[in-house]
């Protein structure tokens, strides 16, 4: 999996420069990302990396870490 990919979608989505993020980088907090702008994100990343995500997993995801983290597990399950 392209992590590289993560930051490509969420600077894609929010109109930030990738150099910016960082796994620490708050989505809400850093890059003031609504519920829509969450929303965006979580649609590109599963139509990016095939997958679906439940809403109740979202609620878990705070930063570029924790996307990357969910992905990497997701990965790992299949």
């Amino acid at each position: 999996m392209d992590l590289n990919k993560v930051k490509e979608v969420v600077a894609e989505q929010l109109g930030v420069d990738v150099a910016e993020l960082k796994p620490e980088t708050s989505l809400k907090d850093d890059l003031n990302a609504d519920s829509l702008d969450l929303f965006q994100i979580i649609m590109s990343l599963e139509e990016e990396f095939d997958i679906e995500i439940p809403t109740e997993d979202t609620e878990n995801i705070d930063t570029i870490g924790d996307i990357e983290a969910y992905l990497e597990k997701r990965q790992e399950e299949n």
